[in-house]
């Protein structure tokens, strides 16, 4: 038997935590850079984003899970006798993986007969959500341990995320781009159009106003089906959101709407979920686009 393990960067929702008998190990929020909280247990995702609208010249800050957080889940998993799968979030955006690897170390001498492989998502926020969901799928479906981790290395590296953000403040602030080009984006009312692949965001255009902005997002995922002729129905989908949860929804049917009148054979589930902190704190609170990944069948 074996158990599957991420970080708080996969931002799914307690339920399908709680469904799919998977591990989080949080990261830590801090709004006043002196005082920690851990992500969704000690402070929500809506007061993160609720103190960032009301605390605009704020910029919260996340750090990662130490390497106590991850023995505190590893070592009564091993206790039982079973193995781990540690999907952690890409390592350009993060240590977790360290401090994961560093627990798999101190372990090692006491439970010699249990299993610990450690996989670099290259992906993070909803985009990681739904190669964890992939993961506990194939358990569910009696995949070997080992089948397990071989699928998921190979699939990962289909994910792709495109979004948007509500204005330029974060970027600037995190040195995602240059002030004069963001007082310029300001003053024209431009919004950025990224995506994020192999671990890495990447600038896909810009557009003026937040409507339009949104449509350019599925206007450019949709493009990434059609030019590298793949089929949108192997695919798994979900739609991140920030601050606005009403927002999240009609771009979700939007999203749908305009799946099914471009490929009118598509019947994917799209799910819904909360960008969290790990994510959020580099966006700001208005952050929304859609992941996606090839599904292991």
């Amino acid at each position: 038997m074996y158990q599957i393990v991420t970080d708080g960067s996969c931002d799914l929702d307690q339920n399908l935590v709680d469904q799919n008998q998977l591990h989080v190990v949080p990261f830590y929020i801090t709004c006043d850079g002196k005082n920690h909280q851990k992500e969704k247990e000690e402070i929500s995702v809506e007061d993160l984003y609720q103190f960032m609208v009301d605390h605009k010249d704020i910029f919260p800050m996340t750090s990662m899970p130490s390497v106590e957080d991850y023995l505190e889940v590893f070592e009564p998993i091993l206790k039982h006798g079973d193995d781990i799968i540690c999907i952690c979030i890409t390592t350009k955006f993060s240590g977790s993986y360290n401090s994961t690897y560093t627990a798999k170390q101190i372990l090692a001498e006491d439970y010699p007969q249990q299993q610990i492989t450690i996989i670099d998502a290259t992906v993070n926020t909803v985009l990681q959500g739904l190669l964890v969901l992939e993961a506990a799928q194939m358990r569910k479906d009696g995949m070997t341990y080992e089948q397990v981790i071989e699928i998921i290395e190979k699939i990962k590296t289909t994910g792709r995320i495109f979004f948007t953000v509500g204005n330029f403040e974060y970027l600037i602030h995190g040195g995602r781009i240059g002030k004069v080009a963001g007082v310029a984006a300001k003053t024209l009312g431009i919004k950025p159009l990224i995506v994020l692949r192999d671990g890495e965001i990447f600038a896909s255009g810009v557009t003026r106003g937040r409507e339009k902005s949104k449509r350019k997002v599925i206007e450019n995922m949709i493009n990434h089906f059609v030019d590298n002729q793949l089929d949108v129905n192997q695919y798994a989908f979900c739609v991140g959101y920030g601050y606005d949860q009403q927002e999240g929804q009609k771009f979700k049917e939007l999203l749908e709407a305009t799946l099914h009148e471009k490929f009118p054979d598509f019947h994917q589930t799209v799910l819904l979920q909360h960008i969290g902190a790990t994510i959020g704190v580099h966006t700001g609170p208005y952050p929304i686009g859609v992941g996606i990944i090839e599904k292991y069948k």
